[in-house]
């Protein structure tokens, strides 16, 4: 009732600065006693008020009815707005008697019925007028600010007035008593002003005294709704307890951080002291089956990406969290298709903005669910914007255009020399070509990144598109093998050695010899092949076909002798190690089942101080269960009673899925390759459609022109380069992140501790 009280009146309630202890039960008593005080007093003031209101209203009214009323009567000249019915001739007799009048208000939207149903109902027998009040006024039963209508009817006979008045109370209509001489309506007149005067200023008085029980509950109420929703939400945790057999103590059973147990016992110590109970609360580790929940302790940089990885799946209980790694790989990615210096400065000083003003309540309390989401993501931002521009530096674009930050490698002058390029061969071939082979013309690797004059090239996207290429193969293939190591990590944890044999062992083969191959090759062919000999380069696409179809192709030249015997044998060894994958899990557990129920043929007998599982008793209660199943989280290494036919369908489509993934999932990464160039392209375009008409052809206006064009550059930098291209090679690095590499390891089946907390909004 307070806080819709607050809110008729157009009161805010600011959030509580404090954070206000929950109340024990003589508080509480306290806070109730308080705030129905309160509530009974705010009431009666409402009531008063709205009562004066009213009246002030009906008094205002009636003066502008009389006044109104007057003009008419006295004067006898029509009104602003008259619908008048005139009499029948026949019935002139009929006006020799006493005249009486109806006076009233009535809602315009009701006008036109009222006066038609008027007219049906008393024809002939009343003279009906219409005017609008001077002023508007407020609806009582709506609250609009309405500007209603007066109505003065004039009618014969005392039958016509009742119907006059039952019509005007189905039509809901404000009648006043209307005198019939003039001195006394101007008596009555004085005396409403007077009324009206006198109300007003008790009025005024009821809206400060209003004001003042109103800032009251704005000064108690955000303390009261924070203390009853701390005592509401220790309630519900307290029901959710069981009684002991003694009914006397509440028994919780809780997950709780071995990290934090000693501050729980504490805090339950420090409790019970000052509660003063007689006995002691204390806790007790109780050995459980279930899984336990996952908790994973964030500040405000990893926040981000560890939102990134429980988008896909909270990690199981004690698995490797992939998080951590995200931290480099996934804005490192993400540069590798959006290398630019320019659009990454701007992603960097835009986050950098945000981080140097996280503070701000005006950017942390912002409503904007957008604003709100790249907000969270600050520092992921960041880092993308970082490392887009040392992307941007290998690749040597700066808004699509090179930066010579180190003298080119290569010569023109050298080649002109040695070509001896004349005025005609110039005029007769546009297009120029460097040699390489020749002395003096290539003078080494340009010291870091693409050297900028391969921006002056015609073949520069050729180029540009075999390393781009390479480079997200390579990229791709680390990353995936990257993610089976970490595989070992949960295998040795959870104590399944057999897997680092039987699944890793064979994933790594088969990556290896295959992919991790076709890697080789890249950096051989590099490394063997310079420009003096490359037009006899062979091809490594072709090599790796051959490899699959083991033959050779006499038209490509072998990279190093023995290629093919060596060939046969990585793609034999491969397929060697898909059987392993898929039968060696399923028969290692299937041995070690049949050696288990041979082994306990007997009857199990509960062994030390346990008790024996009860009959109808679940086996998931937390009473009866081992050490090892704590420890493992319920991921314990035996597997004594699986099905073997669900365990091996498990392990086929684990297998298939992998063999699978392995190829489908390095061509997936080609779209590094592909969101690169597409980036690239973009920002050439936009620099030659937009930008580029500011500075040719527009000889001394291009200064003025250069003003609307450089603003419509910088917007569709903004909308398309930074926003729409930066969401798309987003997407893609999630995908990259999701797909290719956490499902190489990561199973993200477990579940979020929730610890009990109030929440930091709870005072809004």
């Amino acid at each position: 009732f307070l806080q819709q009280e607050l809110r008729a009146c157009g009161r805010a309630v600011s959030p509580c600065q404090e954070s206000p202890r929950a109340p024990v039960a003589r508080e509480a008593l306290r806070l109730q006693e308080q705030s129905e005080q309160l509530a009974q007093e705010l009431r009666e003031v409402s009531r008063n008020r709205a009562s004066l209101r009213g009246r002030l209203l009906h008094l205002r009214q009636y003066l502008h009815v009389l006044r109104e009323g007057q003009r008419f009567t006295s004067l006898q000249v029509p009104m602003g707005s008259e619908h008048e019915v005139v009499p029948d001739p026949s019935l002139h007799h009929h006006l020799e008697r006493k005249i009486n009048f109806v006076a009233g208000v009535i809602h315009p939207w009701r006008v036109s019925a009222f006066e038609r149903l008027l007219w049906r109902a008393c024809r002939g027998y009343l003279v009906a007028n219409f005017v609008e009040m001077p002023e508007p006024m407020e609806d009582p039963t709506t609250g609009e600010t309405i500007t209603w209508v007066i109505f003065l009817i004039s009618y014969w006979g005392e039958q016509i007035g009742q119907k006059i008045r039952k019509i005007s109370d189905c039509f809901h209509c404000h009648v006043y008593p209307y005198p019939e001489n003039e001195a006394s309506r101007v008596d009555t007149m004085n005396g409403l002003h007077s009324q009206i005067q006198d109300l007003s200023v008790v009025l005024e008085e009821t809206e400060q005294f209003l004001g003042q029980v109103l800032d009251k509950v704005v000064a108690a109420l955000p303390t009261w709704k924070v203390q009853v929703q701390k005592m509401k939400a220790i309630y519900l945790i307290l029901n959710q307890c069981s009684f002991d057999v003694t009914e006397k103590c509440l028994i919780a059973e809780v997950w709780c951080p071995v990290k934090d147990l000693t501050q729980v016992q504490d805090a339950l110590r420090q409790g019970s002291y000052k509660s003063g109970s007689s006995v002691e609360c204390f806790v007790q580790r109780v050995p459980t089956s279930e899984s336990p929940p996952t908790l994973i302790r964030t500040n405000k940089f990893t926040a981000g990406f560890q939102s990134i990885v429980d988008a896909y799946g909270v990690a199981s209980y004690q698995e490797v969290n992939p998080a951590p790694y995200a931290i480099i790989t996934f804005p490192f990615i993400f540069a590798i298709m959006f290398g630019d210096v320019g659009h990454g400065l701007l992603m960097f000083l835009f986050a950098l903005w945000m981080v140097l003003y996280e503070n701000s309540p005006s950017l942390r309390q912002a409503n904007n669910e957008i604003w709100q989401t790249f907000f969270e993501g600050r520092y992921l931002i960041l880092l993308m914007g970082a490392f887009s521009i040392y992307t941007g530096f290998i690749y040597n674009e700066c808004f699509s255009k090179a930066t010579v930050i180190f003298p080119s490698a290569w010569s023109v002058a050298t080649m002109a020399n040695h070509s001896s390029w004349s005025s005609d061969y110039l005029a007769t071939h546009p297009v120029l070509t460097l040699d390489p082979n020749v002395t003096g013309v290539f003078q080494g690797p340009y010291p870091f990144g693409i050297d900028p004059i391969w921006s002056l090239a015609i073949n520069h996207l050729n180029f540009l598109n075999s390393f781009k290429m390479k480079m997200s193969v390579i990229l791709g293939i680390v990353h995936m093998g990257f993610g089976v190591m970490l595989g070992v990590f949960n295998h040795v944890h959870f104590k399944q050695q057999h897997r680092l044999v039987l699944e890793f062992l064979p994933e790594m083969v088969f990556l290896l010899a295959l992919f991790g191959y076709l890697v080789f090759l890249i950096f051989y062919k590099w490394i063997k092949f310079g420009a003096a000999d490359s037009q006899v380069a062979p091809s490594i696409l072709i090599h790796f076909i051959d490899m699959f179809l083991f033959t050779s192709n006499p038209g490509n030249l072998p990279l190093y002798q023995g290629q093919v015997p060596v060939q046969t044998m990585l793609v034999v060894l491969a397929l060697a190690s898909v059987p392993v994958l898929l039968l060696g899990t399923p028969l290692y557990l299937w041995c070690r089942q049949r050696a288990s129920r041979v082994e306990h043929n007997g009857p199990v007998v509960a062994a030390g101080d346990e008790e024996p599982l009860l009959e109808g008793q679940e086996a998931g209660n937390s009473v009866n269960a081992t050490k090892e199943d704590v420890e493992s989280g319920g991921h314990s290494s035996d597997a004594e009673h699986q099905d073997f036919a669900e365990i091996f369908m498990h392990q086929a489509i684990h297998t298939i899925e992998y063999c699978l993934g392995c190829v489908s999932n390095t061509a997936s990464y080609l779209r590094l390759w592909a969101l690169s160039l597409a980036h690239a392209q973009l920002s050439e375009v936009l620099w030659t459609m937009v930008m580029r008409n500011g500075f040719v052809g527009l000889s001394y206006v291009g200064g003025v022109v250069l003003v609307p064009v450089f603003a419509a550059f910088a917007v569709l930098t903004v909308a398309i380069l930074l926003v729409m291209e930066g969401l798309s090679a987003f997407l893609h690095a999630l995908r990259l992140h999701w797909v290719e590499f956490q499902n190489k390891f990561y199973v993200g089946s477990g579940y979020k501790l929730c610890p009990f907390a109030f929440a930091s909004d709870v005072g809004e």
